[in-house]
């Protein structure tokens, strides 16, 4: 394969780029989804090839093939030049790589338990215990939809480029995805999703205790649903959990971070960004408790790599820092504009992709609080600590977030159940009206779309409880 590649790299050279890059990107996976306990799916698949990427007077060109042998790869070499000399004559700007010292390393994950030693019986019975215990917590209401999804992947990369870098690596990956819906006659319906992801084995799953996680979880979404009551009308102290925390930081930070939408890039596809260039170092768009990290390196995280698609190490990036810009998310091509280092955010989701810039664990920096000393003084106030349902503006900085567990606080207690309550700010308004943080990070697994095709590439989104001064709450569906 290493030869075949770097045949890749030489040929795209011998054809005037003056980068050229071949990356053998494969997926091995296998996933079981039910409906109320019954199997609606089960099925296996394998995905590998390799994807080629060139400069060629200054445009960039990308191809692939899952045809791996000699010939394959010279017509896809051919192809990405074609693709990028015929570009190069309507460019504005010429694509140039930042100078980098790469990597030339080979590293993998172990599995404790590995996917293959669990046999299908025992998968297969995790969905139908899942279904057994949420429907024994059900007490008035009806299970209207119960889905669940099993996922596991294992994805081996061998990247080289012109550049010298040469990054062989192996990575597990196991996911759920849990689907609740309860409905009621009188009270309507409510529903979850839930999403887990970390890289490893079987043993993830296990560590997750799904099965205690989302019995319990129905049961109180049926107490929410028939003893919930609506949110106060006058602005209250709030605090919200880090689930809905860490969709903040991904949303509002994490994307209008990176330098490719900052550029103008995805504004056809995904939206433009609020961030410009003049913003780094100077601009403040929240207070000190407001520091926002992008960390690939995280063992065990969803989003865990070491090296990213051009070679580049990762490395923790401070996106905000105690409220001002602070750095971008770049590749290579990024960086020249923007007169930096790449700080490693290269990603493609398969072989078939282009790498892109793309997010892997962003959270915000936990405080020092427990969630106790976070709540004790406040006299009347609201506790959101998950969400429903969410949106944002294509510019990432108007956002509205519906909750789903949500407590009223009294006298620094949490007391009855609050029902539906939105909560909505700018980017700006939230980062600024952060006076506490607990010490307590928490991530959540999501699967992170982007581009055109579209790519989806696993993330972790995190953060503490945080809480904030007076805001005004509305209701879902208002």
């Amino acid at each position: 394969m290493i030869d075949l590649l770097q045949y890749a790299v030489d040929y795209a050279r011998s054809l005037g780029a003056s980068y050229a890059e071949a990356r053998y990107h494969s997926h091995k996976s296998f996933g079981i989804t039910s409906r109320n306990g019954l199997l609606v799916s089960s099925g296996s698949s394998i995905s590998r090839g390799v994807g080629v990427r060139v400069v060629v007077e200054g445009s960039l060109g990308f191809a692939s093939t899952n045809k791996i042998d000699r010939e394959s790869l010279k017509n896809t070499v051919e192809k990405a030049v074609n693709i990028a000399r015929s570009s190069s004559k309507i460019l504005k700007v010429k694509i140039l790589f930042s100078r980098e010292r790469l990597g030339r390393a080979r590293y993998n994950v172990p599995q404790r338990k590995s996917f293959e030693n669990i046999s299908l019986e025992e998968k297969i019975s995790l969905h139908k215990d899942l279904a057994k215990r949420v429907a024994e917590k059900i007490r008035e209401s009806k299970l209207a939809t119960l889905v669940f999804s099993y996922n596991e992947d294992v994805e081996e990369k061998i990247i080289l480029n012109s550049d010298g870098a040469y990054v062989e690596s192996q990575i597990p990956r196991v996911s759920g995805f849990v689907n609740i819906v309860l409905a009621h006659p009188q009270r309507g319906t409510i529903q979850k999703s839930e999403s887990i992801g970390a890289v490893g084995g079987y043993e993830k799953i296990e560590e997750e205790d799904l099965l205690n996680k989302m019995s319990s979880l129905t049961e109180t979404m049926e107490k929410i649903l028939l003893k919930g009551k609506e949110p106060p009308k006058d602005p209250v102290d709030i605090v919200l959990g880090s689930e809905v925390v860490g969709l903040v930081m991904h949303e509002s930070i994490g994307h209008p971070f990176e330098a490719d939408r900052i550029l103008g890039r995805e504004a056809a596809q995904a939206g433009e960004s609020y961030a410009r260039p003049d913003m780094l170092g100077s601009e403040r768009i929240g207070n000190r408790y407001a520091t926002v990290i992008d960390d690939p390196t995280i063992p065990g995280s969803y989003g865990f790599y070491l090296y990213d698609e051009e070679g580049v190490a990762a490395r923790p990036k401070y996106l905000l820092r105690e409220g001002v810009v602070n750095e971008f998310l770049h590749n290579r091509a990024t960086a020249t504009l923007f007169n930096v280092s790449s700080n490693g955010s290269s990603r493609a989701m398969d072989y078939r992709s282009e790498p892109i810039i793309r997010m892997s664990n962003t959270y915000l920096q936990p405080g020092d609080r427990s969630f106790e000393e976070l709540i004790e003084d406040i006299r009347y106030g609201v506790y959101i600590k998950s969400y429903m349902e969410w949106n944002i503006d294509d510019t990432r900085w108007g956002q509205r977030y519906g909750g789903l567990e949500a407590y009223e606080i009294i006298n620094g207690e949490l007391r009855d159940f609050i029902r539906n309550p939105v909560i909505e700010f700018t980017t700006k308004q939230f980062f600024s009206n952060i006076i506490a943080k607990s010490k307590d990070l928490r991530f959540y697994a999501g699967t992170c779309g982007k581009g055109e095709p579209s790519q989806g590439v696993p993330v972790w989104l995190g953060g503490p409880d945080v809480r904030l001064s007076k805001m005004r709450l509305g209701v879902i569906g208002l």
